[in-house]
């Protein structure tokens, strides 16, 4: 059980996290937006690309 959880902690922030959340930052300047942003992290990048 131990290893599961070193793993979820390892991989816990993932590339598309960081992405979504540097993208929010720089178009909306809120840390609440890029929170909810980091959050649904894939989902936006696709959205950002697609619509911005």
């Amino acid at each position: 059980m131990r290893s599961v959880q070193y793993e979820v902690v390892r991989n816990g922030v993932s590339f598309g996290s960081v992405l979504a959340i540097t993208m929010s930052w720089s178009a909306n300047n809120s840390i609440l937006w890029a929170i909810f942003h980091g959050l649904i992290s894939w989902f936006y990048v696709i959205y950002f690309a697609l619509f911005k």
